[in-house]
């Protein structure tokens, strides 16, 4: 067995050069790092109050992909490892150790004993292989979690306290997989409900808060733990949470949800645009932001679709978006354009900015070339067809609608109509399943480029119905590589293949920005620019 430095040194230490240079700090009092103000003592007791503007319509962690959710499930459940938001380092927290074969078939955890359950159950090896035999069975909210497993040969307890999982193939994401939230480990009666019952009524899990109110659409409120003392290695605080309880409500309007803070209704509030930002900048609150590392913001074509099946349609759309108009007009201020289909601070991202340049003339060219003429009212036709798509989205972030309005404009600059079709969040998932639409407006977050697996492979999930080809193969020798070197220069290869092709159009990176009453203090991002609220403070 090798110890983990040897397995992924270099590629840690590039993440960590990444992840430095992608700090951005603005006006206002505006922060990257933790909340709050002064150097005031840190005290227990008081309610969080934090406004998001949607309900993912379930509450386990392992279903839900909606940042506005994670935020309050991500307390309930910890993980077997965590990740350094500052170096990309994995660091213990269930597993106090781990060991990884040197082909990375293999990874063995050793289990920190004396963890329990809010159900008073103990955590065991036998807990963890429930939890990841079951993953397979979540459907189609479980596809994240079920693609970091995908591969596994099996899951052995060891010991009472050991636990090994092996895969087919070598599988050089999995231990940052163990970091996320969507493998947070359940208790075992939870693992045994059917994925609708954990989405409905929550899960039990070992988190620093419980689960002890959940209204759809209206609120998630959380309780500290008592007697938790089992922490990721990162905090700051040893045992039990500082604060009494979280509320998360539920505000999809963007203004109101800025008044709120304004006033002191709430203490937190999530998605703050650009147009808000002046509002927030009295001195009374910090501005929060980091740039989410994952797929970037963009439209996610069903490949599929009778014109979308031709590349030169979907090369068009991507030279007809202008991707800096729209990050300096609808998103918040220091949001990057997109310059691949990665984030620049994921892992292994290389920059094919001039692929995505906006030029109006070679889109209109490529579109000639397909057969698309213009028309009276500037909407292209071919054979009595009007060139138009719709695009899905869901209101869980407040740019959403504007920057697609604004994409529904550059658009018809170049002769293509676009219908915007709102979705309940709750009916995003499913839709991508059944491949029932044109393109969706979404994102991926995850601090490591296998996320390009999850999202484009034809043997996983395939949302965007990317026919079979050189991609699978990239992505699949990407996720087998324990080469550092080799592994980029893959990534590297699958990265061109989705942008060349256009199997999908990047259009802004996501920067998650968040408004924080100075009355709190700590409030952090994790690697994945989520939050962590055990080392939080009210004062």
């Amino acid at each position: 067995m090798t110890a983990l430095p040897d397995v992924r040194s270099s590629r840690w230490t590039a993440l960590a050069a990444l992840l430095t240079t992608s700090v951005l700090l603005t006006a206002c009092g505006s922060s990257t790092a933790g909340s709050g103000s002064g150097s005031g003592r840190a005290r227990s007791g008081g309610t969080l109050t934090f406004a998001v503007g949607s309900d993912a319509g379930c509450v386990d962690p392992q279903q839900v992909a909606s940042n506005d959710t994670i935020y309050s499930v991500r307390q309930i459940v910890d993980s077997l490892t965590d990740q350094d938001p500052r170096t990309g380092k994995i660091v213990p927290w269930l597993a106090k150790s781990w060991d990884i074969s040197s082909d990375a078939t293999t990874f063995t955890f050793h289990l920190r004993s004396g963890v329990t359950f809010s159900d008073g159950s103990g955590l065991t090896a036998q807990v963890v292989k429930d939890n990841f035999d079951a993953v397979p069975k979540l459907g189609a909210l479980g596809t994240l979690a079920e693609g970091y497993l995908s591969g596994v040969r099996s899951t052995t307890v060891v010991d009472p306290l050991t636990v090994r999982v092996a895969f087919r193939k070598p599988n050089a994401q999995f231990l940052q997989a163990t970091s996320t939230h969507s493998l947070g480990i359940e208790s075992s009666a939870s693992v045994r409900r059917t994925p609708q019952q954990k989405c409905s009524a929550g899960v039990v899990g070992s988190g620093p808060f419980t689960l002890q109110r959940y209204v759809q659409n209206q609120s998630i409120t959380l309780s500290r733990r008592s007697g938790y003392a089992w922490g990721s290695s990162l905090w700051s605080k040893k045992g039990e949470a500082y604060l009494d309880r979280l509320v998360f409500k539920v505000v999809p309007e963007a203004g109101v949800r800025t008044g709120s803070l304004q006033s002191g209704q709430v203490d937190a509030i999530g998605s703050v645009g650009r147009a808000d930002e002046a509002a927030l900048g009295g001195g009374r609150v910090t501005l929060q932001r980091r740039a989410n590392p994952g797929v970037v913001f963009g439209l996610g074509f069903n490949n599929a679709r009778p014109l979308l099946k031709d590349a030169r349609v979907r090369r068009a759309i991507v030279f007809g978006i202008d991707r800096q108009q729209i990050a300096d007009t609808v998103f918040p201020t220091g949001t990057r354009a997109a310059t691949s289909i990665l984030a620049h601070t994921t892992p292994d991202y290389t920059g094919l900015g001039p692929d995505l340049a906006f030029d109006a003339a070679k889109a209109k060219s490529l579109l000639d070339e397909a057969g698309w003429k213009s028309a009276g009212d500037g909407i292209r036709t071919k054979d009595g067809r009007r060139l138009s798509l719709t695009v899905d989205w869901f209101p869980n972030a407040a740019t959403n609608q504007p920057a697609l309005e604004l994409v529904q404009q550059q658009l018809k600059a170049i002769g293509v109509a676009v219908t915007l079709k709102q979705l309940q969040v709750t009916r995003f998932a499913p839709t991508l399943q059944s491949g029932d639409y044109d393109a969706a407006w979404g994102n991926g977050t995850r601090a490591d480029p296998d996320i390009l697996r999850s999202s484009f492979s034809t043997g996983l999930a395939n949302f965007y119905r990317v026919p079979a080809g050189d991609l699978d193969t990239a992505l699949s020798a990407q996720a087998t590589t324990t080469a550092p070197a080799e592994r980029e220069q893959l990534v590297a290869r699958a990265e061109q293949l989705i942008v060349r092709n256009a199997y999908y159009a990047p259009v802004v990176e996501l920067q998650t920005q968040l408004g924080v009453s100075k009355r709190v203090h700590d409030l952090d991002f994790d690697a994945s620019s989520r939050i962590q609220l055990h080392d939080t403070w009210i004062g």
